[in-house]
């Protein structure tokens, strides 16, 4: 019982150093590309630190801000269907 347990929470505490890794690598990635965005427009749009939060703000609802949580999901759906399988098959 207190394998499994040992299992899962060092199985979870990887998980999250690969989520924040992702995330705050996806997240310098969109900043990036609104900070060149900002520079190429002929146009001005405000301050830019306005223009590039505003930017980062939108990218939190978007999807692919949501399938990073994917990180969690898909090992821990393979673990439960391996253990399933290796048990009741």
């Amino acid at each position: 019982m207190f394998g499994w347990l040992r299992l899962a929470v060092i199985g979870l505490f990887f998980l999250t150093i690969v989520y924040i890794c992702l995330s705050w690598y996806s997240r310098s990635v969109r900043r990036e590309k609104l900070e060149k965005q900002f520079d190429a427009s002929k146009e001005q749009q405000g301050p830019r630190e306005q223009f590039i939060d505003g930017g980062l703000k939108a990218y939190e609802g978007s999807l692919r801000a949501k399938l990073i949580w994917g990180v969690y999901v898909i090992p821990i759906i393979l673990v439960v269907v391996m253990i399933y399988v290796a048990n009741f098959m």
